[in-house]
């Protein structure tokens, strides 16, 4: 079980991970790319990719920004939005559009192709946008299932205030203490939004044999001895146990654990897959259709 306890810190940090791109996707997502399966796959697995939009500041638009249609096929996508609105659409029939607190679960699996733009709504008036996207690998078994999608609303996301009024971990995934996230998962995930009041000092439990990541999103935070800023993200031993962030100001971080999957990783853009042969499936199943078309009203 994980949960935050008072025990001393015994897991270390093996990397630091900052920035390593940062570029417009589509005109609606100025994002920076903190990790990606192109570079050390197997130290971040079952974790593909995480890419930090914003913050910045939209200005008012007559047509919705954002990037559209592609396809993905191997993975899940999972966009947790903090500011702003994002619209999505898919060549399944789901779609909607979740704003700050709201997060959205695609299964990708054996193919799809979907949107994401601004709202509507977030087009015409501007306003502050920021929102993770992290790419979650599945294994070679349900690669190929049928696709899905999670439209999970705030209201749906456990909330568990942490001890001595350190702040707050909202359970995307996995448990926290008697706390179930309401993700479901295909392999052994831990997401969680944590917000830390400045000052605060907590030490979380996290599972034995799981890679582990924290990414600071706002604020500052030390683990270890070391300083940890906006856009930066602590990777940890999968053995150990706890790890103790203390809260230099207000922060929020997204602490990330996962069952690494023993597998190879060979991936071509928005395919991720075991084998070339794979990949060159994928790329022709897309150019023949098979991955479906989205619907127009």
């Amino acid at each position: 079980m994980s949960e935050v306890s008072m025990s001393q810190q015994t897991r270390e940090i093996v990397e630091t991970k900052r920035p390593l791109s940062q570029h417009w996707v589509g005109d609606g997502f100025p994002v920076r790319t903190l990790f990606s399966y192109d570079r050390g796959a197997a130290d971040t697995s079952p974790f593909l990719l995480f890419d930090y939009a914003g913050p910045h500041l939209f200005e008012p638009a007559r047509g919705q920004r954002g990037v559209g249609q592609h396809p993905h096929r191997g993975f899940e996508t999972v966009t947790i939005v903090y500011d702003g609105e994002v619209a999505h659409k898919d060549s399944t029939g789901q779609g909607g559009v979740i704003g700050p607190g709201d997060v959205q679960w695609m299964t990708a699996a054996g193919g799809i192709i979907h949107e994401e733009f601004h709202s509507p709504a977030f087009a015409k008036t501007g306003g502050p946008f920021r929102m993770v996207q992290l790419w979650v690998n599945l294994p070679a078994k349900v690669k190929m299932s049928a696709p899905g999608y999670q439209g999970i609303t705030e209201g749906d996301i456990p909330v568990v205030t942490l001890p001595d009024n350190a702040g707050t971990a909202r359970i995307i995934a996995g448990q926290f203490g008697a706390a179930k996230g309401p993700a479901r998962t295909a392999t052994p995930i831990n997401l969680w939004d944590v917000r830390l009041t400045a000052g605060a000092d907590a030490t979380f439990d996290l599972p034995e044999g799981h890679t582990a990541m924290i990414a600071v999103l706002a604020g500052h935070v030390t683990i270890g001895g070391q300083g940890f800023g906006e856009a930066e993200i602590a990777r940890f031993t999968r053995t150990g146990g706890a790890v103790r962030v203390k809260a230099d100001g207000d922060a929020v971080l997204l602490v990330m654990t996962g069952e690494p999957i023993a597998e190879p990783v060979v991936g071509y853009g928005p395919f991720v897959m075991n084998t070339q042969q794979e990949i060159r499936q994928a790329v022709d199943d897309f150019n023949s259709g098979k991955f479906g078309q989205i619907a127009r009203a």
